[in-house]
């Protein structure tokens, strides 16, 4: 058999790292859950042209074919690159057996063919939040969802060790009325130019907005307006003092500060008004915002979302919406691989069950069995070797406890060397123990 090779971005982690995968979909479950937020999961794919209502975004998709299909067959389909325009579609097919403002949240696998460095990986798990609206919305469901995504984020780092992170957020009326009010003719391509200016630099968005004919002038008052960032409402005054004002220029400011009125109140620490953050996709129409964690910085952006009116709409009817997605990948894999977080053991079971003789495993099985139906995780000794040898596997897999005879036996810390006479009908170890710890080392 040939060797096998990694494939590169598509990450597989051990047993014990997948437990911390799995305690951080969990978290983010209960959180999203206490909010009425209800599940949802749509397919693998979508057709190309579902999938192109984004914008630029072709050269990412990974095309779905048969392997049988004809020579001359088109592709047609393509799995989801993230989980908003699958969900608008979904909206739009059940919109008449959905109770709106519909809450929705979804964790799933996205791909995408980009390629793969730290942060960015061709398979990905995310984590949406979204709510939807007939209609209409009312603008306090843009603070509401990003509210939620941060208490799910505190829990994150309070419980398993997850770096604290800082959300940043603009208004696309705000961006959008002053680059108008400068006499940009093409306000979109200017904001995916702004949208850049992280990863290329200030000199570069000044050529790439020069090439859309964007006058010396407008290109440095864009970039002034790109370089505030407060932490409270004085970012009004500097916007104003651009030189810039109409009716989206106003409505977009008003928005924008009252939306971090009500998350400041929550997260004071933890919230900015960034003027640069510009969300280059052309469907988002108010709040915008990106989180990332300051203690990892070559990160990015782990967190983003905003305001879509018109993505989900069928030409009669509309749905507004507002979400938010967290890259679940994006930030394990990277702290998986640097050992800073991990689980205590690999295995969920607690206890070994020890086997005195291969013609009384009968009785191990049913002191498992006592353990398991008062939720004691729990195996039974693949040999029945020497009690020392029981006890080794059970070191080497990582479990703390031995039991040894019957429903009335005994138990032993491998650890401590403490051993007591214990019922299995209701003996429970420390809840410590009870399920696998989540380790949280350095950020290395």
């Amino acid at each position: 058999m040939a060797r096998i090779t990694p494939m590169s971005g598509f990450p597989e982690y051990l047993p014990a790292g997948r437990m911390v995968e799995q305690r951080v979909v969990d978290t983010l479950r209960e959180v999203f859950e206490l909010h009425g937020f209800a599940s949802v999961q749509t397919r693998a794919v979508e057709t190309l042209q579902m999938l192109n209502r984004k914008g630029e975004i072709t050269k990412e998709v990974y095309t779905v074919r048969r392997i049988h299909a004809k020579e001359n067959d088109t592709d047609t389909l393509g799995l989801h690159f993230d989980l908003t325009v699958p969900f608008a579609r979904y909206v739009l097919e059940n919109a008449g057996r959905l109770q709106f403002p519909f809450r929705r949240y979804q964790i799933q696998p996205a791909w995408r063919g980009e390629r793969p460095q730290e942060g960015r990986y061709r398979e990905f798990w995310q984590a949406d939040i979204d709510i939807v609206g007939q209609g209409t919305l009312a603008f306090h469901h843009d603070a509401e969802v990003v509210l939620v995504m941060l208490e799910a984020l505190q829990r994150l780092h309070n419980e398993l060790g997850i770096p604290e992170v800082l959300l940043h957020a603009n208004n696309r009326k705000l961006v959008q009325g002053f680059y108008e009010g400068l006499g940009v003719t093409d306000p979109l391509a200017a904001i995916q130019i702004v949208d850049k200016l992280n990863k290329v630099g200030s000199q570069t968005v000044r050529e790439l907005l020069a090439a859309q004919a964007v006058m010396p002038d407008a290109i440095e008052r864009i970039l002034k307006l790109a370089s505030i960032r407060t932490s409270n409402d004085a970012f009004i005054e500097q916007v104003y003092a651009l030189g810039v004002s109409n009716t989206l220029v106003e409505t977009g400011v008003a928005e924008l500060a009252a939306f971090i009125k009500d998350l400041s109140a929550r997260f004071p620490n933890q919230v900015m008004a960034d003027l640069k953050i510009a969300r280059g996709l052309d469907y988002y129409t108010g709040s915008v915002f990106e989180i990332d964690i300051p203690a990892l910085p070559t990160l990015g952006t782990v967190c983003a979302g905003g305001r879509y009116d018109a993505l989900a709409t069928d030409g009669k009817n509309s749905y507004p919406g507002v979400g938010i997605s967290f890259g679940i990948t994006r930030v394990l894999a990277p702290l998986l691989t640097r050992g800073a977080v991990t689980a205590n053991r690999p295995v969920p079971s607690a206890v070994l069950v020890a086997v005195d003789a291969e013609e009384t495993r009968n009785v191990a099985a049913t002191v498992a069995t006592a353990l398991r139906a008062h939720g004691v995780a729990c195996e039974v000794s693949p040999t029945a070797l020497a009690y020392g040898k029981q006890i080794m596997t059970a070191d080497r897999r990582g479990i703390p406890y031995v039991w040894f005879g019957g429903l009335l036996g005994s138990v032993k810390d491998i650890r401590t060397g403490e051993q007591m006479d214990a019922d299995a009908n209701c003996w429970m170890p420390p809840t410590a123990d009870l399920k696998p710890a989540i380790v949280y080392d350095a950020i290395r």
